[in-house]
């Protein structure tokens, strides 16, 4: 019996192409049973036009249906669903169990409770302003020769390194690359053994801190910083020590502590997260003197060296570093996009071997095909030229952004002097942020309000967050003003 072409429906708002979403909602009818082997499928006429779609689209997608065995063609007949089609397993209907156990409290809600007060609308870029930190533009991005990179590192000859389990190691092809283009132009020199891919930057200090913290141990961070950070060492049990930082990033001395109180310090020397401060050279030799002398160890995050426009890189930690007391985390998901999440740690053979096998515990290794994409796109140069791309229209956007802010009249908290992606703003005393995104939320502004980078016990509530990175230049001065205009009328706490 013939499948009736009202069987078949295009859902709007659909993702992929026409052709993949016919072949999807064949395939789906299939593998549910719907449609049985032998049943004759609608003319490629006939279904087109009840789509509303060309007959070439449906005739490819039926052609690459009978290619995967889903569909056969019997001459002039027509197209069926084939005997040999995949079936899915036929079991009874599914029920949802009752609910006895009450696992947030079996664990201690130790996590979810971490996570409490993060909020990231996932429909940014739906909003008109999202001057959200992150996120990525579409047009910066050099589509082309990613994608093939992306083919190439699918062909034959990269089989293996896409299929095969490299257990606990990584691709010998982007491990090269990062340290032939990626560290030196940090001035860091390592081996191989000094090296460990990660699952981007939040995962390598995760890593970090498994291998160097625990029950017992102390850990300084920067006060404001990046929340992540606290919450993956609020988990460990490590006992965290704020350090409130200056218009150089983090000092060795403050009144409210000396870094060489805590057993591992983590710092963002080349831009500050979230104030984008810079540490000076001199702070950068102190502190390495500061380690050796105290016995600690620092884990420096290179937040954003890529953005440096405005004035020359500054040297990694690391590339100072005579002593082995640095382990570095750098990433790709910011330089190239953020969900591409991959990242990387430097530090001492003996630490990488620890950090490599916990790593192992969780998931091997980062996925072979984008290891191998990743270092196509860097040896053919084409990181060079959207790292480039990506300096120049950040400047343009600054400059708009700084422009825009000074016309409103709005309060720079920190903006760094070497470039970034954000300025760090303060709202009236007495504002609470938080409740000024949800208001601008609902005008299509976003906002990062900035309570969560502090110190939960001595948190002020009128900081927060704008970044360029993801709005085009026309849009920013309109964006500012509605801010400007939201924290007129915002209630004074």
């Amino acid at each position: 019996m013939a499948i009736p072409v009202e069987a078949f429906f295009l859902a709007a708002g659909g993702a992929g192409t026409l052709q993949s979403r016919i072949r999807a909602m064949v395939t789906d009818g299939i593998l549910s049973g719907r449609f049985r082997p032998g049943q004759k499928m609608p003319s490629s006429r006939a279904l087109a036009e009840h789509l509303g779609v060309s007959r070439i689209t449906v005739t490819l997608a039926y052609g690459d249906l009978v290619s995967s065995d889903y569909l056969t063609a019997k001459g002039r007949s027509g197209y069926y669903v084939s005997d040999n089609a995949p079936r899915a397993p036929e079991f009874p209907k599914a029920q949802r169990p009752a609910a006895e156990v009450d696992f947030g409290a079996l664990s201690g809600h130790r996590f979810t409770g971490a996570m409490a007060g993060v909020e990231r609308p996932e429909d940014w870029d739906r909003h008109p302003w999202p001057f959200v930190y992150g996120q990525t533009d579409a047009t910066l991005f050099d589509h082309q020769n990613w994608r093939a990179c992306a083919l190439r590192a699918l062909g034959r000859r990269d089989f293996p390194a896409l299929t095969s389990d490299f257990y606990e190691r990584d691709d010998p092809a982007l491990i090269e690359q990062v340290l032939r283009v990626i560290l030196p132009r940090r001035g860091i020199a390592a081996g191989a053994d000094e090296v460990l891919l990660t699952l981007g930057a939040t995962n390598a200090l995760w890593i970090a801190g498994q291998v160097l913290l625990g029950p017992g141990r102390r850990a300084v961070v920067e006060n404001p910083t990046y929340p992540g950070l606290r919450r993956m060492l609020q988990v460990t049990g490590t006992e965290i020590l704020p350090v409130d930082v200056d218009e150089g990033g983090l000092p060795l001395l403050s009144r409210h502590g000396r870094i060489g109180q805590g057993d591992v310090v983590f710092v963002t020397p080349s831009h500050q997260c979230p104030t984008n401060a810079t540490m000076p050279l001199d702070r950068r030799l102190a502190l390495l003197q500061a380690a050796s002398r105290d016995d600690f160890i620092l884990v420096e995050d290179d937040y954003e060296f890529e953005m440096s426009f405005l004035k020359p890189v500054s040297p990694a930690l690391k590339s100072l570093d005579t002593a082995g007391r640095v382990v570095y985390a750098g990433s790709f998901s910011k330089s190239i996009f953020p969900g591409m999440r991959l990242g990387y740690l430097v530090g001492p053979p003996d630490f990488i071997a620890e950090a490599r096998a916990l790593r192992s515990m969780v998931l091997k290794h980062p996925p072979g095909h984008i290891q191998r994409t990743v270092a196509y796109f860097l040896a053919e140069g084409h990181y060079d030229a959207l790292i480039n791309r990506m300096r120049n229209a950040f400047r343009r956007r600054r400059q708009v952004m700084e422009e825009a802010i000074r016309d409103a009249g709005l309060t720079v908290a920190g903006q760094g002097g070497f470039g970034g992606s954000s300025f760090w703003m303060a709202a009236p005393e007495g504002v609470d942020t938080r409740l000024l995104a949800r208001v601008l939320k609902g005008e299509g502004v976003l906002i990062e309000a900035g309570h969560g980078f502090f110190d939960p016990a001595r948190a002020p509530q009128n900081f927060y967050r704008l970044a360029y990175s993801s709005i085009q230049p026309a849009r920013i001065p309109e964006g500012i003003q509605r801010i400007a205009r939201a924290l007129t009328a915002a209630p004074r706490g």
